[in-house]
């Protein structure tokens, strides 16, 4: 059988040549025990694209085109596009609507200025994750919330109830389409594509809505891969000519159409959590590396209380990186070891890093094993391997 390591590089899905499936991916599903798969409004230009296509929260979704390494390299390189229609989108509005999503989870939101994004997680009574997300200030009295595909029955009810008699509610999953334009190329693609100009110079976590390849639809300066680029939403019935525009005028600049392997493997690369890997419903922001997240000073939101305890306290395991120093590579799941090869904790997300060269994880430790430099060891397939603690993010992009 082929040896993992020199093969695509997935750490979450199953590998095309050597027919292994690595670890658990966040909303994975066996098709066999899938009752009815939903389609992005893009399932027919990824078929024509030669995508490969797998059950994924609930929707088939492709996981590459010509190979995750390549697509990987595309996108650090030059750019990637990537269909993300399955997250979810919910819109809260009115005049007590920041009030409402504000209280609903640990960042900032009410001072959001218009057009402005934050990156936050909403917790439960026990302080612990029931998703990580993005808030969008769309208006002065309109917040779009963006959820995990996986979580969206979850997080939809959850803000609908909390938005019961204070605003108004709107999922708008359904009509809605989200395309993530991504890697150095990205805003070069967004102004061939005949992007509005106000749409080009945006900052960080800012947003605008305007035309885009003739398509109205609200464009921000975020992304889940480490690269610079833009996350477009526009109505589902627009995305087929939107995503068209976009691939043609990425042509000339190497654009790459990119599934959702190499969005694992690149999110990896630079350190980003992934729901169900690195954060649910049993871990809190502190262990997490998250607690630039938490804003105690805002004001009470829900999980406040469990989490003031939990700083008071201490935590007593730590998200850590780690790259493996002997051959092998560490899966999710797969345990890891202290030096008298005693399960201490488990790997979160584990894979080749194709721009490192090297094979990367991440996983929880104990406090005192949480040091850059720590030698650890990777139980694979009841064999220690040794791996040491890094520094995190293990890539981070030239800002030049």
């Amino acid at each position: 059988m082929t040896d993992v390591s020199d093969c695509c590089g997935a750490s979450s899905f199953s590998c095309t040549r050597c027919g292994v499936a690595p670890g658990r991916e966040r909303g994975y599903v066996p098709a066999a025990v899938t009752e009815e798969l939903k389609n992005t409004p893009l399932v027919e230009e990824h078929r024509a694209l030669g995508a490969r296509l797998v059950p994924f929260a609930g929707y088939h979704m492709p996981v590459q085109y010509a190979g995750v390494k390549k697509e990987h390299q595309a996108v650090r390189e030059r750019a990637g596009i990537f269909d993300v229609s399955h997250m979810g989108e919910l819109v809260l509005s009115g005049e007590h609507a920041l009030a409402v999503v504000d209280y609903q989870v640990t960042n900032r939101v009410s001072s959001l200025d218009v057009g402005q994004a934050v990156y936050t997680v909403c917790l439960n009574d026990e302080g612990t994750i029931l998703d990580d997300l993005i808030i969008y200030r769309l208006a002065d009295e309109e917040v779009m919330v963006v959820c995990n595909a996986s979580n969206h029955g979850k997080i939809a009810k959850h803000f609908a109830a909390a938005a019961e008699e204070h605003c108004e509610f709107d999922d708008r999953t359904e009509t809605t389409a989200l395309l993530a334009l991504q890697g150095p190329r990205a805003l070069a693609i967004l102004k061939d594509a005949g992007a509005d100009a106000s749409l080009l110079d945006l900052g960080f976590f800012r947003l605008g809505q305007g035309q885009v390849g003739g398509v109205q639809a609200i464009v921000a300066r975020t992304g889940y891969t480490g690269e610079d680029g833009v996350e477009i939403f526009c109505a589902a019935t627009d995305a087929v000519t939107l995503f068209r525009a976009l691939v043609a005028a990425g042509e000339a600049h190497g654009l790459a159409p990119t599934g959702l392997g190499a969005r694992d493997t690149l999110r990896l690369e630079a350190r980003l959590s992934l729901y169900g890997n690195e954060i649910d419903e049993t871990t809190n922001p502190y262990e997490a590396g998250l607690g630039w997240t938490v804003k105690l000073k805002k004001g009470d939101f829900r999980g406040r209380d469990a989490l003031v305890a939990i700083k008071e306290a201490g935590v007593s395991r730590k998200l850590v990186g780690f790259e493996m120093t002997a051959r092998g590579i560490g899966r999710h799941g797969y345990p890891i070891l202290d030096a008298a090869g005693t399960k201490v904790g488990e790997v979160t997300s584990g894979s080749p890093a194709p721009t490192l060269g090297k094979n990367i994880g991440l996983g929880y430790v104990p406090l005192e094993m949480s040091a850059i430099g720590t030698d650890i060891g990777i139980e694979i397939r009841g064999k220690t391997v040794t791996a040491v603690v890094v520094k995190t993010p293990f890539y981070k992009r030239s800002e030049s």
